[in-house]
């Protein structure tokens, strides 16, 4: 005889599931890591959390907004703030969404299963599984399950950032792989896709930095002195912050790297052109920004054209060098700075030319200047001196009373002045100008 149906251990069963499915809807899968045998789904709310509890993994869809995203934010800051999108440009069109390894590629599948995002790898010598892990400084990495050598890694979103460089991220170029990292801005505060916007490292002559309004440069950051861009005094060394900029035969990058760890800063750009460093209060659960650029007038990229400077403090802002004069002074006038200065003296190479000293000021724009890092001031002056061609110099590093040599060959723009901080610019002048 069959016993009678306990239907009581049933109700109880599917009771604790409800409770379950109810009170906790979110979870992370394999916390850190997502293996080959694992998937994330947007109809699960499934995450992947750092091991530190710092940065979350998952899909998004951003308010106003109907379509849906693989990114990464901050886990345990009130305002959720995005840092990296994977698949920006081509979002999700329904709330259906798979993030999983297939043939040692992380892909994001739509719907119909069809490819939307994946890291395009090809090749290579892996002989294990693969495994995708989030770290806690935020980057996304694909490795060899058996191999955590940090240089054992396949691919990372380091590589490939969005809007924001976190510490330890790096902009600029892998000279050996040609890969260029740059920062591009959201198309609006609610669409991730590529926006207008975006910070790049320029490799040619004394490196430095370009903000770009599609293909049109706005803000230059200057060259790097050995302390921090020439274009931005107010970068001063931070006891939780530390600021580093390479130039090798491997690499032209700059980085940041945080010394604290419960210290949150990060570097965006903005949807409207602005560069923002902000920093996580935590007692005011909010964004603190201290720092941002372009900041005024005199930060527009050749504000006053050919060998005019920029100074805020000044009325107008735009300046004629010493020994120049406003190409049309009728439009000069007028506050209108843009066709710049002339010479009043055409230069006689070996006739006695010489050189002004400006003080306290921005390099002009150094993509076609030339570097010579092994010789000082003096050097440096003597070797512009020699070549007629040569328009200004000055030092490549700013530390201990500085040292190596930049010079110029052509016309200089993009120059201005600060109260504080900047540094040395030697212009050439002909003789009857230096008085």
């Amino acid at each position: 005889m069959r016993g009678v149906p306990n239907y009581h251990h049933s109700y109880t069963f599917l009771f604790f599931l409800f409770y379950v499915l109810i009170l906790f809807p979110a979870f992370s899968i394999s916390a850190n890591t997502l293996s080959a045998t694992e998937s994330l789904t947007i109809s699960s709310n499934n995450t992947i959390v750092s091991l530190g509890n710092v940065f979350e993994l998952g899909f998004f869809k951003p308010a106003s907004n109907s379509r849906w995203y693989l990114g990464i934010w901050y886990k345990t800051i009130s305002k959720r703030t995005y840092v990296w999108v994977a698949n920006r440009d081509t979002p999700l069109s329904s709330s259906v969404g798979t993030l999983k390894i297939s043939d040692n590629n992380l892909v994001v599948l739509d719907q119909s299963d069809t490819q939307v995002w994946s890291t395009n790898l090809t090749g290579g010598d892996v002989r294990s599984p693969v495994v995708a892990e989030l770290l806690d400084n935020g980057n996304f990495v694909l490795r060899d399950s058996k191999n955590n050598n940090p240089d054992g890694v396949l691919w990372q979103s380091f590589d490939f950032p969005t809007d924001t460089l976190l510490p330890e991220m790096k902009l600029g170029w892998d000279l050996k792989t040609g890969l260029n990292r740059f920062i591009r801005s959201w198309k609006s505060p609610d669409d991730p896709s590529s926006g207008d916007f975006s910070f790049k490292l320029e490799t040619e002559g004394f490196p430095e930095i370009f903000l770009w309004n599609r293909e049109s440069r706005v803000y230059r950051s200057g060259p790097w002195n050995g302390i921090r861009f020439s274009g931005v005094p107010e970068m001063q060394p931070f006891e939780y912050m530390v600021f580093n900029f390479t130039t090798s035969k491997e690499e032209v990058t700059y980085s940041f790297r945080v010394t604290k760890s419960d210290i949150y800063s990060r570097l965006s750009l903005s949807s409207t052109g602005l560069l923002q460093r902000f920093t996580w209060i935590e007692t005011a659960q909010n964004w603190n920004q201290f720092w941002y650029a372009p900041k005024d007038q005199c930060d527009d990229y050749k504000e006053c054209g050919i060998y005019g400077y920029c100074d805020s403090n000044t009325s107008p802002v735009c300046n004629c060098i010493k020994g120049f004069k406003p190409k049309n002074p009728q439009v000069w006038g007028l506050r209108d700075g843009s066709d710049g200065c002339v010479r009043k003296t055409v230069l006689s190479c070996g006739g006695g030319d010489g050189f002004v000293r400006l003080k306290k000021m921005k390099l002009p724009d150094t993509t076609t200047a030339s570097v010579d890092r092994g010789i000082g001031v003096k050097e440096c002056e003597q070797k512009c001196l020699k070549d007629c061609n040569c328009t200004a110099f000055a030092n490549t590093d700013i530390r201990g009373g500085g040292s190596g040599c930049v010079t110029w060959t052509g016309e200089l723009f993009d120059i201005r002045n600060y109260a504080k901080g900047g540094q040395d610019l030697y212009v050439r002048l002909a003789a009857t100008d230096l008085g």
